[in-house]
Formats: C-alpha cells, structure tokens, sequence
C-alpha cells in the first residue's frame, strides 16, 4: 500500500513555484545572477519575508524543501558570494528598512551583485558592543560618521554596509545607537586587510573620517540601533550555528573521510571511538537545528539561535582538531602563506587553513562566553550579571 503525503496550500504553493523557477530558468544554462533574480521574484528567496520582497510571507521551514530541489539541480548558493548580506544584513533590512530600502538593496543583495558588510565591533567594544564610540553627528539631511570598525568581513568587496553608531552621547549607552546603511565606496571611508593566521585578509578594519550618510539611510529611528543590531546578531547567530547539511556531511565530513583514507594499522579501537563522539555530536546539532529552524519567526530568530551558534563553535574546533590528529606530521604542512584577500567567507582548500579558521568560531559572531550569558539568563532564567553602568549616560561610562 503506497501512502501519499498530503501537502499543505502553502507547501502546495511553494513546490508549484519551485517546478515554474526549475522549467524557465534551467540552473545549468541559467547565469547565476538570473537564476537568483528570478528565484528572489517568485518569492523564493528567503519564503517568510513579505510577498514582493523575495518571499511568500510562509512559514521559514519551507525554505528547505526550496533549497534541497534547487541545489539538486546546480543552483547557485547565494550565501557563497554574499554571505553577510544574505544571512545577516538581508533579514535586518526587511524588519527595520523603509519601503524604499527594502526596493533597493534586497534584490540585488540576494543575487550577490552586491555585497555587504556589517559595522559593528571596534578596538574597544567588540563583547561589550553597546560601548562603542564611533559617533554620527546630524547635519540637516545627513549625518557625518567619525569612528573605526574591526574585524569587518568581506568590507574589501562590499557595495553597503550596515553601520550602529552613537548618536545620543547622554543617553545609556545602550539607547544612544543608531543604524545606517553606508555606501562603502562613500568619500571618507577607508577599508584596511586584517592579515589572518591563515594567511588571508577576510576581515578588515574600516576608517569613518568625516563620512556624511544620508538621513534616509536610517533603519528604525534615531535610537533604534541597539534592537536593530539585534535583529542582526540573532540572524547572525542561526547564520553561522544553523546551518541543516545532510546527514553526515558538512564539517563532521572532514573528519570522516580523513578517517576513512587512514592505514589499516592506524585504525584504532579508541580511535574510531573518538570520532564517533564527535560524529554523534553533529548529528544531535543538525537535529536540534532542524527542531529550532522549524519554530523560527521572521525578524528576531530568538535567543534559541544561540545554542545552535555556541555548539556550532565548539564543535567545529574539536572535529578539525582531530583531524589534525589524524593527519599526524601532514596536519603541519600548510603550503603558500601569501596573504590573499578572498572573494568569500566561505569554504576552505585545505584541512590546515579549515583548521585554523575554525578558532575565530569561538569568538565571530558573539563569544562562547557571551553566548553562555544569554542562555542563561534568557533561555534558564538565571541571574543577570551586574551591570553598574545600566542606568549611566555613555558620556559618564569609564573607557579605556
């Protein structure tokens, strides 16, 4: 007896879309950036963003059923090229822009014609993010920017960026922020290579001198920036902890099939032991993402995103870590470390370079320890840390 799942009208619509994108525009005759455009045009792109902005205003678990057909057919992935923008700074614009932001940047952001970046961390606030210093001072229809940002991904090819500075000195600090989107090519703004252990120069740090940012380019309000950058970091945090592979692949593939093309005599009992406690803990992981994925709402994922971004973190340093294990001497032949500035974030050519990348997980996109905080207090309900500068003004906050 042959029992035929019954779909939904919204997983009936989706599917009827998804076969319309697939017969019109072939991804294997298809040019990337017109295969995205018309995929983002159906609604296809991001499926819970509002119709006429990439999505269908549907539950975000549909996406998965988008992305498995598309990619089984060779679709671009448009996180490979515009990682930050799609994961990040898309999702931001959708909630906090205005009409007229959400026209212009999500369509080309979401095909990868242009990057963006995110603005956020600087030499002196980077956990501490609601104690930064770079100011925007208002100026009739504009607002001129002074300041420096760090470790800014991908800054070196992008087109925008999401910029949170203080607006309001007199203000708690973390109600004295406000978001833009800055043009990155603007007179004043200077994007600087951050050389990595890995040789390349993904991040950079980012110079504000005198940089004037039109009033229209706010998102939210004056004062927004703090929930703003939330929004962004929520998203940023299923971006990088999220992620639903297949069974079995993604990182905790690395680890395998390094396995697999080991000697006989290097095959261990206590060996293959240890890699199936790591294998077992990406699979717990890619379950509980697909659970969390299955709940997420448009705008603020919630603080759930955290767990996903905290186990993601420690267990992609603890896999390739026993991949070097394995390799043994190998594990210490790097090849070329002349600097680079790549075209993406994403992927890595060699075990030794993932290796090595993987310790910055830890830290990029909130640190473990900040991470620990938030489940604490937002998932567990315990105790907030003492916070003495709370009910302060920025101006009154000591800084070094």
């Amino acid at each position: 007896m042959t029992v035929t799942e019954t779909l939904t009208a919204d997983e009936q619509r989706v599917s009827d879309l998804v076969d319309q994108l697939l017969s019109e525009f072939p991804p294997k005759s298809t040019s990337p950036t017109e295969f995205l455009g018309a995929q983002f045009d159906k609604g296809l792109a991001w499926v819970h963003f509002p119709e006429g902005h990439g999505g269908l205003g549907v539950n975000p678990k549909l996406q998965k059923l988008v992305n498995e057909r598309v990619y089984a057919e060779g679709a671009p992935n448009p996180m490979y090229r515009n990682p930050i923008g799609h994961g990040m700074t898309g999702p931001t614009v959708v909630v906090w822009g205005s009409e007229e932001q959400k026209q212009r940047y999500l369509r080309p952001l979401f095909t990868g014609e242009e990057v963006w970046c995110q603005l956020f961390s600087e030499p002196g606030a980077g956990s501490d993010f609601a104690g930064l210093s770079s100011r925007g001072v208002r100026d009739g229809d504009e607002w001129i920017v002074n300041g420096q940002k760090v470790w800014t991904t991908l800054a070196h090819l992008s087109r925008w960026g999401l910029l949170v500075v203080r607006t309001d000195s007199e203000a708690v600090k973390h109600a004295g922020l406000t978001a833009f989107v800055v043009d990155m090519q603007a007179p004043g703004v200077e994007v600087r290579p951050l050389r990595q252990m890995t040789g390349e120069a993904e991040f950079n740090e980012v110079y504000f001198t005198d940089t004037r940012v039109p009033n229209s380019e706010m998102l939210g309000n004056p004062g927004d920036g703090w929930r703003v950058s939330l929004t962004t970091l929520m998203n940023e945090r299923v971006s990088i902890g999220g992620t639903i592979p297949q069974k079995g692949s993604g990182t905790i593939s690395a680890l395998t099939s390094t396995w697999e093309k080991l000697p006989a005599d290097r095959k261990d009992a206590s060996t293959l032991d240890e890699v199936m406690q790591l294998w077992s803990r990406a699979e717990v992981l890619r379950l509980t993402n697909i659970r969390a994925n299955q709940m997420r709402k448009m705008g603020d994922p919630g603080p759930e995103g955290s767990i996903g971004k905290m186990a993601s973190a420690n267990l992609n340093k603890d896999i390739y870590a026993k991949v070097m294990d394995l390799l043994g001497a190998d594990g210490m032949l790097y090849g070329s470390y002349e600097m680079v500035r790549p075209e993406t974030a994403m992927g890595f050519d060699t075990l030794q370079k993932a290796f090595l990348r993987s310790r910055a997980n830890s830290i990029e996109g909130g640190t473990t320890e900040v991470m620990l905080n938030i489940l604490g207090e937002r998932v567990l309900g315990l105790p907030g840390d003492v916070r003495v500068d709370r009910d302060k003004p920025w101006s009154e906050v000591p800084r070094n």
